[in-house]
C-alpha cells in the first residue's frame, strides 16, 4: 500500500477522474460533501487542507479529504463545519482509514460526523450514534408531501397554514432558489451572527475561513457541485436566507437564518418547503439536512443517515497523550462526582471545537 498526502490542487488528472468516479459510483457519497470541488473550495479558505490518495499495486483505491493542523491533530474537511464525514473510495464500506493515517503518519484524526456504514469509522466511533436528517425527493416534491402529512399530518397543517399568513401578507412575497446578490449573503452572516449572540453559541463567523469558505463555495456553479444561495422577501425585505451546496443528487441546506420579528410566520421552514420543491424540479433526490436535534427536521425529514463520532490515535506521543487526555475524562464521568464529572469531558469538547476552528 502506499499513502500520499497532498494539497488538493497538487491532484494529477488521473487523481481527480479517480475521485469524480468513486463519488459517481456509489450512493452514499451523494452529498456535496464528498465532491472534489468542496475539497478544492476548502483548501481556497484553509492552507491545510490536505488529500491522502491510497494505492494498492499502483492502482488508486481511495481518499481520505482532511484539515491536517499545526499540532498533528487532524480533523475532517472543514473541521467543525463539516456535517458528513468519510472515505472516497470504490468500497467505501470497506476502507482501513485507521491504516492509512498511521501509513501517512497522522499521529491523531478526531472526526465528529462519518457515515456509519464505513466500518473503519464505525468501529472506533465513541460517542452515541448520531444521523444526518434527510427529505427524500426520489419520488418527487408531491410524494414527499404525501408521505409527510401520513406521517405528521399536524406538522404539515401548520405549514400549509403559515403559506395562507405569508399569501394574506399586505406585501408582496418572493422566493428565489438560486439568489446571488450581495446582501443575500451579507443578511445572512449578520442575522446568524445576531443568533449565536442571543443563544450562546460560538460565533462561526469570528474566525476568517468560515466566509472564505462559503464565498469559494458560491462561486463554483458546475453540473455536479455547485454553491446554493436561496431567499424569500417580503417587499424589498430579506425574511428568510440560506446559504449551501448541492451536488447533482443531493442538496444541503447548511447556513439558514430568519428575521426575528416575522417569526410567526416561520419564514425559514417556508424557504426550506420552497426549496425541496424546486430542487426535486431539478433532478435532485433529496435535501440533506444534517444532523441535530430539532423540530423542524424531525417534522419534514423521511428519515435519517447514521453517523458516528471518535477518534484515530497512532501508536506516538502524541496518540498517546490523545489517549491519555480521553480516558481520564470519561473516568471522572464514571466516578460518583454529580456534574462536576462531567467537567474535564465537556472541557474537551469545547478544546477540540475551538481547535478545530482556528486551525490549531
Amino acid at each position: 500500500m502506499q499513502v500520499d498526502c497532498r494539497k488538493p490542487s497538487e491532484l494529477t488528472d488521473v487523481e481527480r477522474g479517480a475521485w469524480r468516479a468513486f463519488v459517481q459510483a456509489e450512493a452514499t457519497l451523494a452529498s456535496p460533501y464528498f465532491a472534489l470541488e468542496f475539497a478544492e473550495c476548502c483548501e481556497e479558505a484553509r492552507d491545510d487542507t490536505r488529500v491522502l490518495v491510497v494505492r494498492e499495486q499502483g492502482a488508486i483505491t481511495g481518499f481520505l479529504p482532511f484539515q491536517a493542523g499545526r499540532l498533528g491533530f487532524a480533523r475532517p474537511l472543514a473541521g467543525p463545519l463539516g456535517d458528513v464525514q468519510g472515505v472516497i473510495a470504490p468500497q467505501p464500506a470497506m476502507a482501513d482509514p485507521a491504516t492509512w493515517l498511521a501509513r501517512a503518519g497522522i499521529p491523531v484524526f478526531d472526526f465528529h460526523s462519518a457515515l456509519a456504514s464505513q466500518r473503519g469509522f464505525a468501529d472506533v466511533a465513541d460517542t452515541p450514534p448520531d444521523g444526518s436528517w434527510m427529505m427524500d425527493l426520489t419520488d418527487g416534491f408531491d410524494a414527499w408531501q404525501a408521505h409527510r402529512k401520513s406521517v405528521n399530518a399536524k406538522a404539515m397543517r401548520n405549514i400549509a397554514t403559515r403559506f395562507r399568513r405569508l399569501e394574506a401578507h399586505e406585501e408582496s412575497h418572493s422566493f428565489v432558489m438560486a439568489d446571488y446578490q450581495d446582501d443575500v449573503f451579507e443578511t445572512m452572516v449578520r442575522l446568524k451572527r445576531a443568533q449565536y449572540r442571543r443563544t450562546g453559541v460560538f460565533d462561526v463567523f469570528s474566525v476568517g475561513w468560515t466566509g472564505r469558505l462559503l464565498k469559494a463555495i458560491l462561486r463554483r456553479k458546475g453540473d455536479c457541485f455547485s454553491g446554493v444561495s436561496s431567499s424569500l422577501r417580503v417587499g424589498d425585505r430579506i425574511i428568510a436566507v440560506h446559504v449551501g451546496m448541492a451536488s447533482d443528487r443531493l442538496c444541503h441546506y447548511w447556513f439558514p437564518a430568519y428575521e426575528p420579528d416575522h417569526s410567526r410566520l416561520s419564514p425559514g421552514v417556508l424557504l426550506l418547503v420552497e426549496m425541496a420543491r424546486i430542487a426535486a424540479a431539478m433532478g435532485h433526490l433529496g435535501v440533506e439536512l444534517g444532523p441535530g436535534d430539532f423540530g423542524f427536521k424531525k417534522d419534514l425529514s423521511s428519515s435519517q443517515v447514521g453517523l458516528v463520532g471518535g477518534r484515530f490515535t497512532t501508536r506516538s506521543l502524541r496518540g498517546a497523550l490523545a489517549r491519555s487526555s480521553q480516558a481520564m475524562a470519561e473516568s471522572c464521568a464514571r466516578a460518583p462526582l454529580g456534574p462536576a464529572g462531567r467537567l474535564p469531558e465537556r472541557a474537551l469538547r469545547k478544546l477540540g471545537r475551538v481547535t478545530g476552528f482556528r486551525a490549531l
